[in-house]
């Protein structure tokens, strides 16, 4: 979570026997090594190489590190996708997926509370085909209806104005701020409990104040989100897990 950056690198995907995860090679102007890391989030292989690295440089490098990078993906969690039956979670409670057909008269998505076995369901309707990016586009809606609100109340706090807020898949953040005040987020925030979202809402507004990570954004946050720690414990501890839904 931090303010807009550079753009991202070129990248070249690459299939590799013997890994169950695509490689993503990312040529980076101003890296001076070359470097591994497992994305959960695009559950992928990252490559990052300097600008004049050769290639049969990075194929030995990655080659050496095979093992590295397999044990790592065993650590990376099942994806669960948006099918009929699943279980995800809303504002951090379980619901079952139940797709439901055309239904007249009904919203696209609803939730029905008190189901025999303790979960709620979220009931898609229209064709199942269609059931998945349905639901995600609910989901999108969620957050954003969520993310509004709290940065509203947070802003208000402490005499900031957010311009405006998007929400996205972000890959590498949870969410971010430019410096001309607009916002953005993951709509994944809107799976974690509420706490979550707030502290993801507050700490952004916080930086249309404080461009950096200094004593006094942690003062700002501190004093729009009492409960940040306790958030920043749930995101490090848990937060990984919500890039598994909908993959």
């Amino acid at each position: 979570m931090s303010r807009s950056r550079a753009k991202t690198p070129p990248v070249q995907l690459l299939r590799v026997d013997g890994l169950p995860a695509p490689v993503e090679v990312r040529r980076h102007p101003t890296a001076r090594r070359l470097t591994l890391r497992v994305s959960h989030s695009a559950r992928a292989v990252v490559l990052t190489i300097p600008r004049y690295t050769d290639v049969r440089e990075a194929d030995r490098f990655l080659t050496k590190s095979l093992d590295w990078i397999r044990e790592r993906l065993e650590g990376v969690p099942d994806a669960v996708p948006f099918a009929d039956g699943a279980v995800v979670p809303l504002r951090g409670n379980g619901h079952i997926v139940a797709f439901a057909g055309r239904r007249r008269g009904h919203a696209v998505v609803e939730i029905e509370e008190g189901r025999a076995n303790g979960l709620p369901r979220l009931v898609v309707s229209g064709a199942e085909e269609h059931g998945a990016r349905r639901l995600r586009d609910w989901l999108i809606g969620e957050a954003r209806r969520d993310l509004e609100e709290r940065v509203d109340v947070h802003a208000r706090r402490l005499g900031l104005v957010a311009k405006r807020i998007a929400v996205r898949d972000q890959k590498s953040r949870w969410g971010s701020c430019t410096s001309d005040g607009q916002l953005s987020f993951s709509w994944r925030l809107v799976l974690a409990p509420p706490l979550v979202l707030d502290y993801v809402a507050a700490h952004e507004v916080a930086h249309l104040a404080e461009m950096n990570h200094g004593p006094r954004f942690w003062k700002l946050v501190q004093q729009t989100m009492p409960q940040l720690e306790e958030a920043k414990h749930w995101l490090r501890m848990h937060g990984m897990q919500l890039y598994r839904y909908g993959a």
